[in-house]
């Protein structure tokens, strides 16, 4: 079931409040709005809200038996990239990037959202679709900057369908195949990045794929690999 909303603060926000009400939200259901006036990112940044892009939330009651719930974010992230790629005039045009963005032409379109509330972990998720913002410390673009801006309720469509069918595969299948997909999807091995964890403080490095937990490989200038579980990740 997809449900939309003219205007709401956050989705994320939303499903939040009705877990906590002890109202069980089913997997496959989400919660799109047109506008957000409290939209929010990775580390406490706000979402840019432009009418005609996508912007929803879902739910996942993980069991015992599923792979770790932090993986959900490359669940998510190859859901997205497959509703994604199909609208473009060329697929070599999109990337992923870790831990949660999907990068248009090396500029930022999307990103991904993970919040636990209770047993539950929220998928929050936003998409340039028709507009992209300006940000100060990176590069954004929208699908419509390489063609016409797709119909958001048809996208939301077309995302739920594919985060369903990965939302299968990774508990059935396990991580691996999840990562090794993901890894093809992203940017090359080799490409240079640089880390911000949030406190004032970065390294620079080369991507050098996953961890098979799903934590991001970054080779050091002196030939050793980190494994990064946190973080701001810029191609440099």
């Amino acid at each position: 079931m997809i449900h939309t909303v003219a205007e709401t603060g956050s989705t994320n926000a939303d499903l939040a409040a009705r877990l906590r009400r002890g109202e069980y939200v089913p997997e496959g259901d989400w919660l799109i709005a047109e506008r957000q006036s409290a939209g929010r990112g990775r580390q406490g940044r706000d979402w840019f809200d432009g009418y005609g892009n996508f912007m929803g939330s879902t739910v996942v009651h993980p069991s015992d038996r599923d792979p770790p719930a932090h993986t959900l974010t490359l669940v998510a992230s190859l859901a997205l990239y497959e509703a994604v790629v199909q609208l473009l005039p060329e697929p070599g045009m999109l990337t992923l990037k870790w831990p949660n963005d999907l990068m248009l032409s090396g500029d930022k379109l999307s990103g991904i959202l993970l919040e636990r509330e209770g047993d539950a972990i929220i998928v929050g998720i936003g998409v340039n679709l028709a507009i992209a913002p300006d940000l100060p410390d990176r590069a954004t673009s929208s699908l419509a900057d390489v063609g016409p801006a797709p119909d958001c309720e048809l996208f939301a469509t077309t995302l739920a369908g594919h985060f369903s069918r990965e939302l299968d595969r990774w508990r059935q299948f396990g991580l691996e195949p999840i990562r090794n997909r993901w890894m093809a999807a992203a940017h090359p091995v080799g490409t240079p990045l640089s880390v911000h964890d949030g406190a004032n403080t970065s390294q620079s490095g080369t991507f050098a794929g996953l961890a098979p937990e799903g934590s991001l490989l970054l080779r050091l200038e002196d030939g050793t690999t980190r494994a990064i579980h946190a973080g701001d990740v810029l191609l440099a």
